[in-house]
């Protein structure tokens, strides 16, 4: 915010990030272990929640063990099926109410690697993370 009024979200600061499926791989897998563990609170927003992850860290791993983007088309592919399966798993994380700031800021780094820094600085926050937190664009 500035002063009292809101900041528009196309002024709102954001990491511009080149596309980077192999990074995205590897926070993926630390969301994973971030996300709670079967039985506790989240209930039935934490099982979709791991399983939304899983498919992540599946879908990214074959770049993970390259450590490079595929081709052109390929690549846009797998980054729109990404953010995809990012926006379901902030929406179980939402339901579950069990986001906290880590959470939420591998979140956002996740989104930054897909090229998708400003839609990572938005949707982090719904996924736990402080809006104050020194390690948000600013």
């Amino acid at each position: 915010m500035i002063g009292d009024e809101p900041v528009p979200a196309d002024d709102r600061p954001y990491f511009k990030v080149a596309l980077n499926l192999p990074h995205a791989g590897r926070i993926a897998r630390r969301i994973i272990r971030m996300l709670p563990a079967r039985g506790e609170p989240g209930g039935d927003a934490t099982a979709a929640a791991r399983r939304l992850t899983a498919e992540l860290v599946k879908l990214l791993d074959p770049w993970l063990d390259l450590d490079e983007n595929p081709p052109g088309a390929e690549a846009e592919k797998i980054r729109e099926e990404a953010a995809t399966l990012g926006r379901k798993l902030v929406y179980q994380i939402e339901s579950g109410r069990f986001g906290h700031d880590r959470l939420g800021q591998c979140v956002r780094n996740l989104y930054e690697c897909l090229e998708l820094g400003r839609e990572g600085a938005d949707i982090s926050l719904r996924a736990g993370e402080n809006p104050r937190s020194l390690q948000r664009p600013g």
